[in-house]
């Protein structure tokens, strides 16, 4: 790549265990990876090396990049690892203990000893403000502002540093939330404040509180972070503007961001989703599983007629990973993922019953797998995979850091004597243990959805995808494995065909056939125009954005909504059956059948507007070498009953269109293997994609 090279486009995704960085060259369609170990501590050094080294490696001119994206998984680390900032929460008086009771509803009802949740805020830092509204948005009782004020500066001297306000029926009228907010800007300007009517501006009082209190956490993280990221940015010499991937799909300016971090918390994994999607339309696959294992998750989205699934709500720090309402509700959009299993990193290990076991915990990157060297002793996926010959000891990563076998081998031996084998079947019983389990739980999470997982295709990403993507396949009675290119830096190329995209919500709350039609048309407009105006803040001409509409409904009497696109506006007197149809359509389609003189309600309405961002396109075309795939050379891998096999490998960047290759093979490029067993075939397509069919 030559170094006043024009138009680079650079994508950053921050995971658990390693940096991924991606330069694609928007006119010619190359581009150039990296992984880099992640720095916890301070992810913004694990960034500045990394282009540092590849800058030094392609002779890199930093001011020839012209945009740059970034994810990362730092907020809902800080989430799940209680490392947020001191955090009050001042809300109406009488709802203190809002976030412990809760829904009172355990999420295993027979489970005497079933652990909830911690609140992010303690009790002696929930205080209250006399104020109140109605669900009308009728105010009741003014706010108290002395009493405001001085409940604001006992938590200050408790050492809060970010403040949550949550008043009842907020979402109805934000005005005292708004008149808190400015109060305590005026008499304390450095605390951060975070208020639920521009969080989470929807009906439910606990998950409006919950999520709001999550965002006022991990604002001041967020700040400093986005902050340092973009002025190392500039020092380096980047001078392009700073995008951050939502957990949406979409991309946003820094500000945004900055101001509603909750947004972010999924950024990475959805990323991912969109490169799912992306290559799968590429393979003219348009139902696809996507599935993204790094170094401390798997993870599975779902992608339907070639776009993934968004969902309204999600929880974060589960105490049961894989039971639903085991974690903190958090109502934001975000791209569906399901995490279904461990990451490279994940630990095994014996658990009190004498079973093998792996995850939750996580070498992470600090001190990773015991094959780093960097001071980890305990086994892990990666060690298995290593010693059972799937992974090069001189190439991983690119080769920019080296394992070792020995130092794998002797953590799997400690775990084979606690087990009564030997290490080669504690690696191979760990390597099918985790496929086995991924399986199951993505098995359990398509079938809750009416859906067969053989109808999809299974697309492979992150660093440990294409390892386990035929296996969980083959598990799963999935005929087809799609392998994109790079694929272990997959995050980051999707980061590349990310649209701006912001998503707004108000909530109504009455029977549809009482809605003022013009108002609601008022409604949709004025979360429109707001929308739009942060697509324009972005740099992005918002004459080139969609605009969907979307409501919560549901039939009076119900608990819970369904989420309904509705027809493109604008709403006159007449669109009141076509809203209906609508509603009743999908309605239909997962429950069959519609309940007998229901009257539909309207709970909340939804717009998202998305634009284009950057090209848009990207062009991965596979190398112009002959059919014939070129031997890399052999290596010992073991296959189960078979033992170990000699087999070969191949150089994926050498491979040209139509090759086929024939299982056992390992096909490895810089950042990832594909782990080909036997009984598979793989083709290299035009597209760059790689094709298995599992048998």
């Amino acid at each position: 790549m030559p170094a006043d090279a024009p138009h680079l486009a650079l994508g950053i995704d921050i995971g658990g265990t390693f940096t991924d960085l991606i330069l694609y060259e928007q006119n010619g369609g190359t581009y150039k990876s990296h992984k880099q170990l992640t720095t916890p501590d301070d992810p913004t050094e694990g960034v500045i090396a990394g282009l540092r080294h590849l800058a030094d490696r392609e002779g890199l001119a930093f001011s020839s990049i012209s945009r740059v994206v970034h994810a990362t998984t730092l907020f809902t680390n800080a989430l799940i690892e209680r490392k947020g900032a001191a955090t009050g929460l001042l809300t109406t008086a009488g709802f203190r203990d809002l976030l412990e009771i809760a829904r009172e509803r355990k999420y295993e009802l027979y489970d005497i000893f079933t652990e909830l949740p911690a609140p992010l805020v303690r009790r002696n830092l929930r205080l209250e403000v006399p104020e109140r509204l109605a669900p009308s948005g009728a105010v009741e009782t003014p706010l108290d502002r002395d009493a405001l004020v001085r409940q604001a500066r006992t938590l200050i001297d408790h050492g809060v540093q970010s403040i949550a306000i949550v008043f009842l029926h907020a979402y109805a009228n934000a005005a005292h939330e708004r008149q808190a907010r400015d109060e305590l800007a005026r008499c304390f300007p450095g605390i951060f404040v975070s208020i639920s009517s521009d969080v989470a501006p929807q009906i439910r009082e606990y998950e409006r509180a919950s999520t709001t209190v999550a965002n006022a956490y991990i604002k001041p993280l967020a700040s400093r972070y986005v902050g340092e990221l973009a002025a190392k940015l500039e020092g380096l010499g980047i001078g392009a503007d700073l995008f951050l991937m939502l957990s949406n799909g979409g991309l946003t300016n820094t500000a945004e961001a900055q101001r509603n971090p909750i947004q972010m918390l999924e950024s990475g994994p959805a990323a991912g989703a969109l490169v799912g999607a992306y290559f799968g339309t590429r393979s003219e696959c348009r139902h696809v599983l996507a599935f993204d294992m790094g170094g401390t998750t798997a993870k599975l989205s779902v992608i339907e007629d070639g776009q993934p699934l968004v969902v309204y709500s999600f929880e974060a720090g589960r105490e049961q990973r894989f039971i639903e309402g085991s974690g903190l509700p958090i109502n934001i959009s975000t791209v569906e993922l399901i995490e279904i299993g461990a990451g490279g990193g994940s630990i095994a290990h014996v658990d009190e019953l004498g079973l093998l076991k792996v995850g939750p915990q996580s070498a992470g990157a600090a001190p990773g797998p015991a094959c780093y060297q960097r001071g980890g002793e305990r086994p892990t996926v990666t060690d298995a995979n290593l010693a059972l010959g799937y992974l090069d000891a001189a190439g991983f990563a690119g080769g920019t850091m080296r394992i070792s076998k020995e130092a794998a081998m002797g953590a799997l031996e400690r775990l084979a004597r606690a087990i009564g084998t030997d290490a080669i079947q504690t690696a191979w019983g760990v390597h099918n243990l985790v496929n086995e389990t991924m399986a199951s739980a993505a098995r359990v999470h398509i079938s809750e959805r009416g859906h067969d997982p053989r109808r999809y295709a299974l697309l492979t990403t992150g660093g440990g995808g294409p390892l386990h993507g035929c296996e969980v396949a083959r598990k799963l009675g999935i005929g087809t494995v799609i392998c994109p290119p790079s694929a272990g830096v997959a995050s980051a190329l999707g980061l590349l065909v990310a649209p701006t995209r912001i998503d707004r919500v108000r909530t109504i709350n009455k029977a549809f056939a009482a809605t003022d039609l013009a108002q609601l048309e008022t409604h949709f407009r004025e979360l429109e125009d707001e929308a739009l105006r942060v697509i324009a803040e972005t740099g992005i001409g918002p004459q080139t954005a969609v605009v969907t509409r979307l409501a919560d409904m549901r039939y009076a009497g119900q608990g819970f909504e369904l989420v309904v696109k509705l027809p493109n506006g604008p709403y006159g007197a007449h669109a009141g059956p076509s809203i209906e149809a609508a509603f009743e359509l999908d309605y239909r389609k997962v429950y069959s059948r519609i309940p007998p003189g229901g009257a539909a309600e309207l709970i909340n309405i939804r717009v998202s507007v998305e634009a284009p961002a950057g090209s848009g396109q990207l062009q991965f075309l596979s190398a112009a070498f002959a059919k014939e795939a070129v031997e890399k050379g052999l290596r010992p891998a073991y296959f189960g009953a078979g033992g170990f096999v000699a087999t070969t490998v191949y150089d994926r960047k050498r491979l040209g269109v139509g090759a086929s290759i024939t299982g056992p093979a390992l096909i490895e490029e810089p950042e990832s293997t594909l782990l080909l067993p036997p009984g598979c075939t793989a083709t290299v397509q035009a597209n760059g994609n790689i094709i298995v069919a599992v048998r």
